[in-house]
């Protein structure tokens, strides 16, 4: 065995990567700390133990990279779940925060809060790197049309009565988005019977003072033999681009659909993914290998990867090492995440068949690519 391959070999068995810890931001005396942003979340959490905090910054950032992409299901995603046990890695800053409440019997409850603010551009290179579908900003803020019939006939959800609409404008904020309501005049107040007719091109009209050109259109009611149904229509630019029904036992939960039903249609029309290829095992070639010292280097790069799963050292030809990595993204999806710092940088990618080092086919999910030491 070539001497630079078995001191690689080593190597890679003790070499181990570090994890970054986040630390809390400061806030000025009487401050209220809150989630404000795509790269901002909260979530409960049982005490401010590292053991508790661990498991809620991974919540946090899976409802970030939720955020981000517009996909609720983001956590199903190849390669989401192994990133989001390093979440803390992405952490800009944390805080707590104690909510207060009223328990069914009257007495206070208290919830604590934790609340996650993560680094925007090492969260968007993940996202890259895995492949998931961005939905840029800045975000549309379409018109919300909702019209409730409790019994005593349909009315029009206006600015005036946004409580009312709650449950659905803040699920609009928790899939990234915004949705506005129309000021409430009497030509607008006029607009009920078309909403429950669903009238698209006549709400369109009377939208046409509002920006963006984009209504969700909802009625509300109580549905037979109990529950509520909210019938929904989702429109931009005049096209009509998704229509769907919610039957619940809770209002508030029939009304939270339709923000759920709009930022999909949104996610479908708007949200794009960069390529970042196939995981699985990809095969390199390292050139400039001098000395230990550059694979110390490189060895440092490639085990701080949050994609890499693991490294099978091949074969040493003078400066020339070729390895199999097995990553949880393809080369392209890898290739965006090395970093400035890294030390070895792509040069190209060209297909190339080969061996293991005990001469058994490698098992390769792409055509070897080739990197240089920096």
């Amino acid at each position: 065995m070539r001497p630079i391959l078995a001191f690689v070999l080593t190597a890679v068995l003790s070499i181990g990567s570090t994890q970054a810890m986040a630390q809390s931001g400061m806030r000025t005396e009487g401050d209220v700390a809150t989630a404000q942003g795509v790269y901002e979340a909260e979530v409960p959490v049982n005490s401010q133990a590292d053991s508790d905090r661990s498991g809620a910054l991974a919540r946090a950032l899976a409802q970030v990279l939720a955020k981000m992409s517009g996909d609720r299901q983001v956590t199903s995603r190849p390669g989401v779940a192994q990133m989001l046990r390093d979440a803390g890695s992405y952490v800009r800053s944390y805080d707590y925060r104690q909510d207060r409440g009223t328990s069914a019997s009257g007495a206070p409850s208290y919830r604590m809060m934790l609340v996650a603010r993560f680094d925007a551009e090492q969260v968007e290179g993940l996202a890259s790197a895995l492949g998931l579908p961005v939905w840029a900003q800045p975000r549309p803020k379409p018109v919300l049309w909702l019209a409730i019939d409790d019994g005593s006939g349909p009315r029009l959800v206006s600015v005036q009565q946004s409580n009312a609409a709650r449950p659905l404008l803040d699920k609009a904020i928790e899939r990234g988005y915004r949705l506005g309501l129309p000021a409430g005049g009497a030509a607008e107040q006029a607009l009920v019977g078309a909403i429950w007719r669903q009238d698209t091109a006549a709400i369109a009209r009377a939208s046409a003072r509002y920006a963006p050109p984009m209504q969700l259109v909802g009625k509300l009611y109580r549905g037979n033999g109990g529950g509520w149904v909210a019938d929904w229509v989702f429109v931009d630019n005049g096209r009509v681009l998704d229509r769907w029904s919610a039957r619940e036992t809770d209002a508030r939960r029939a009304m939270a659909n339709g923000a759920d039903g709009a930022a999909d249609a949104l996610v479908r029309r708007y949200a794009k993914a960069l390529p970042s290829g196939s995981p699985g095992v990809h095969r390199i070639i390292v050139h400039g290998l001098n000395s230990a010292d550059d694979w110390l280097r490189v060895s440092a790069s490639l085990q701080a990867h949050p994609m890499l799963k693991s490294i099978r050292p091949l074969r040493a030809t003078g400066d020339r090492l070729e390895l199999d990595l097995e990553l949880m993204t393809g080369l392209a999806g890898f290739n965006r995440l090395l970093g400035a710092d890294a030390a070895l940088v792509p040069v190209s990618a060209t297909p190339m068949v080969g061996q293991t080092a005990d001469g058994v086919p490698a098992t390769v999910a792409s055509g070897a690519a080739e990197y240089r030491v920096k």
